[in-house]
């Protein structure tokens, strides 16, 4: 136990997540996984990875969301809270050199009346656009040469071997595309908010085991069901939750892993208005640290964050199916004497996360 929480006081504090019902997973580096959206390399560009760093590498995890485009109903209109998260994962080495980057995207919302009854479909769960390729419509719909999940691949080989600082000093021009003319040539979309994506994540970056070399996984499984009408006595709630794992892999083996959670809300009263502050920032429940209230509200010993990054220090080392194989109650809390002192949360969000990562 003490061995545990040495790890857990250590850094490895960087953790969330709870089961959702779809997602979607990127792999990168060193090579490309069976039935992964292609790599898009840029016109003239070197191959992505092509010169892999030596030794340990620090493994980074980021997620930035907004609702900030959402709307109250009116009498003719429904409202919306609209949602939209980047998400990245990076490795990054001892000299502050990005060494292998994923990038993916969730776009979601929820419509409600102007009684404030939620009008969406709430089992229908939200697809990243990596996961809706094609779908997503860039060449269908705006003419586009190359779909979004080209060009993210693209903005993300084009991240690779620079450092944090290089990309926030000329990656993105004034307009807020690409500054570079090959990357340019394939993202064609604003990627400020990619870049800054990317960025953060190579910031947050700590060493958890991972070796150059390993290949990089972003996965989310992303769920609206927890949304709710407004009632009389208490406001709506439109809900996203994102739930999500950066993992890095030597052949079957976990060598790293980040697991975080985004409960996004939009609140709303009975006349359909928004009652939420569209301004403040929404924090992943690794940013909201104690604040997120598993201490002061539930009388745990250990916060989310805590218990997650000590989920995460538990799994890595393991294959997925030795982590499949870890033995849960009823209620999906694990047996495992050690590990349960310090992990009381259910943890079926995570093994779910971690099952698809690898898959």
């Amino acid at each position: 136990m003490k061995k545990l929480l040495a790890i857990v006081l250590s850094g490895v504090l960087l953790i969330g997540l709870l089961g959702g019902c779809s997602g979607a997973h990127v792999h990168v580096c060193p090579t490309q996984a069976a039935g992964a959206q292609p790599v898009v390399t840029q016109p003239g560009a070197e191959e992505p990875n092509a010169t892999v760093a030596e030794g340990a590498v620090k493994t980074g995890l980021a997620v930035i969301a907004d609702a900030a485009d959402s709307t109250s109903a009116t009498a003719e209109e429904a409202g919306a809270a609209e949602y939209n998260v980047v998400l990245a994962a990076v490795t990054v080495d001892e000299n502050g050199v990005i060494t292998a980057c994923a990038l993916d995207s969730l776009g979601a919302s929820v419509n409600f009346d102007a009684t404030g009854v939620i009008t969406s479909d709430l089992t229908a769960a939200p697809q990243t656009k990596n996961e809706l390729g094609d779908d997503y419509g860039l060449k269908a719909y705006a003419g586009s040469t190359y779909e979004w999940y080209e060009q993210a691949q693209a903005v993300a080989d084009y991240a690779v071997g620079k450092t944090a600082q290089e990309l926030t000093e000329g990656a993105v021009n004034e307009s807020g595309k690409a500054a570079d003319a090959d990357l340019a040539s394939v993202a064609t979309i604003s990627i400020g908010s990619y870049i800054d994506t990317i960025v953060k994540a190579a910031d947050n970056a700590v060493s958890l085991g991972a070796q150059a070399g390993d290949k990089l996984v972003l996965t989310t499984i992303n769920a609206l069901g927890s949304s709710a009408d407004a009632q009389t006595d208490k406001n709506g709630t439109a809900q996203l939750d994102v739930n999500v794992v950066a993992l890095t892999l030597s052949g079957e083996t976990i060598t790293s892993c980040i697991l975080d959670a985004l409960q996004a809300k939009v609140s709303f009263d009975t006349a359909g208005q928004i009652t939420t502050d569209l301004t403040a920032p929404m924090q992943t429940k690794n940013e909201l640290g104690e604040a997120y209230g598993m201490k002061a509200y539930a009388g745990s010993a250990y916060e989310w964050n805590e218990q997650a990054a000590a989920f995460a220090a538990y799994a890595t080392g393991k294959t997925a199916a030795e982590v499949a194989g870890i033995a849960v109650d009823e209620s999906s809390k694990v047996t495992d004497a050690d590990l349960a002192t310090t992990v009381t949360i259910s943890v079926g969000g995570f093994l779910g996360l971690i099952e698809k990562a690898a898959g």
